[in-house]
């Protein structure tokens, strides 16, 4: 008889309780086959670590279980030797699913030194993949002329923030890295895959002249965002080629590696030499996920999570998109 280990335990696809956040902005398209959700619901946090939003296992002997006690409890056997040496017991990214009835503020995030100087946290470069677009949709990416810093404060008082923004018609498939320092929105019937730095901080710096949940104007940061902003422009849009039963790469960054694989019956994928925890979200169609025997079915906005010490899975599917993220090994 093969002895059971405790690491045996962690042996198979995670998947966690979905974390809705009612935003302002929220819409109706997340709506998984088998979530009884009802909007408008702007965000579903898939897995975080983040202290005030801790994602908790639904699922397998681990159930009940929470993400960050799993990662002091299993160390390296659940996020990978390099990414316990990196980021020790923090998990270090967040996995979102957004849904945008209407325009989100405007806004950007500080990278990691001033995230890290003003509130002990790390910054925020973050990839978007579109998973559904409605015609004539549109993102915020950064200036549609030459900026400085008092040309952008000219434009900030006299209220005319609007007339200097870069509109990116959008449509299903394309994804954008959004590095820090990038002024940008998502705009009104847009729903999309984020992947992220583990963190919560955003500076707002321009919202519609809307009301927020309160009823009261949400908060903006303007003095904040002044030294935060990058003004050299860059490209954000990503160029990639679905490949049939294969990985697609998206991004390679410090913080992570994006893939998309696209399923069309069965793919065998080798995760052996990542040594990372792999995060697949669901972004096109439906199918199952095989980890040592362990099946999960995923579908549409939904997301697990695949622990370093698995390094073969089946992914089986008819039209089964997925994003597939992991920590590159420090070089």
């Amino acid at each position: 008889m093969k002895n059971v280990t405790k690491t045996d335990n962690i042996k198979y696809p995670l998947r966690f309780a979905p974390i809705l956040k009612q935003r302002v902005w929220g819409g109706t398209k997340y709506t998984p086959e088998d979530r009884n959700m009802k909007g408008p619901i702007g965000e579903s946090w898939e897995i975080s670590g983040l202290e005030e939003d801790v994602s908790v296992v639904t699922n397998g002997v681990l159930e009940g279980k929470r993400l960050t006690d799993l990662v002091l409890e299993y160390k390296q056997e659940l996020v990978g030797t390099h990414v316990y040496q990196q980021f020790g017991n923090t998990f270090p990214l967040l996995f979102k699913f957004i849904d945008a009835e209407k325009d989100l503020s405007v806004q950007l995030h500080p990278n990691d030194k001033l995230a890290k100087e003003r509130h002990e946290s790390f910054g925020k470069t973050e990839m978007w993949y579109i998973i559904d677009a409605d015609k004539d949709a549109e993102l915020i990416l950064g200036f549609n002329q030459p900026i400085d810093e008092e040309k952008y404060k000219t434009y900030l008082e006299q209220k005319r923030i609007a007339d200097i923004l870069q509109f990116t018609p959008v449509k299903s498939g394309e994804a954008y890295l959004v590095n820090s320092g990038l002024v940008h929105a998502i705009c009104k019937g847009v729903f999309l895959a984020e992947v992220q730095q583990a963190s919560d901080i955003t500076y707002r710096i321009y919202d519609w002249d809307r009301l927020g949940v309160s009823g009261e104007p949400r908060e903006l940061h303007t003095e904040l965002a002044l030294d935060a902003i990058d003004f050299e422009h860059k490209e954000a849009k990503l160029t990639y080629e679905n490949k049939q039963n294969d990985v697609a790469n998206l991004c390679k960054t410090p913080y992570f590696i994006s893939n998309k694989v696209l399923v069309t019956n069965s793919y065998q994928r080798d995760l052996s030499q990542i040594d990372s925890f792999v995060v697949y979200m669901c972004v096109e169609g439906k199918g199952t996920i095989d980890v040592n025997g362990k099946t999960e079915n995923l579908y549409q906005g939904e997301s697990v999570m695949i622990p370093a010490n698995c390094n073969q899975i089946e992914l089986k599917g008819e039209k089964f998109g997925l994003l597939e993220v992991y920590i590159p090994k420090q070089v």
